[in-house]
C-alpha cells in the first residue's frame, strides 16, 4: 500500500472511530483501534505516520473526550496513590513501636544492671567441678 492511500485510510479510520461509527475496531480511541479500523499495523501509527497518531489525540481531546489509555491510566495511578498513602502510614505506625520497643529495651537493660548492683556483692568465678568418683573405684 501506498504511503498516500496508507494515510487516506488512517484518516478515514479517524472519522469513523471519532463519529463512533467504527467497521473494523471495537471503536475505543486508542491507536490501536485506529491501526485497526486503517487495517494498518500499529507500529505504522507509531512510527511512520506520528503526526496521525498525534492529530488524532489531539482530535479526541478536542472532543472532551480521554482516551481508554489514558483514563485506565488515570484510575491505575489513584489507585497507586492510595496505596503508597496507605503504606506510608503503615511504615510511620512501625517505626512508632520500634521506637517503643527500643525505649523498652533500654529500661530493661537499665533495670538489670541495677538489680545485678543491688546483690551487694560480686558474683563468683565459676569454679569446673570434678566428676564425682564412680562407685567401687
Amino acid at each position: 500500500m501506498s504511503d498516500d492511500n496508507e494515510r487516506k485510510n488512517i484518516r478515514a479510520a479517524m472519522d469513523r472511530l471519532l463519529a463512533g461509527t467504527p467497521l473494523r475496531s471495537d471503536g475505543a480511541l486508542t491507536v490501536l483501534a485506529l491501526a485497526a479500523e486503517a487495517d494498518v499495523k500499529r507500529h505504522v501509527l507509531t512510527h511512520r505516520h506520528t503526526d496521525l497518531k498525534d492529530e488524532f489525540y489531539a482530535k479526541v481531546r478536542a472532543q472532551g473526550r480521554v482516551p481508554d489509555s489514558e483514563r485506565k491510566l488515570r484510575t491505575e495511578l489513584k489507585k497507586t496513590k492510595e496505596r503508597l498513602a496507605e503504606l506510608v502510614e503503615e511504615n510511620k505506625r512501625q517505626q512508632a513501636e520500634i521506637e517503643t520497643f527500643a525505649r523498652v529495651v533500654n529500661v530493661l537493660t537499665v533495670e538489670n544492671h541495677q538489680l545485678r548492683g543491688q546483690s551487694g556483692h560480686k558474683r563468683s568465678p565459676l569454679v569446673a567441678l570434678r566428676p564425682a568418683p564412680e562407685p567401687g573405684s
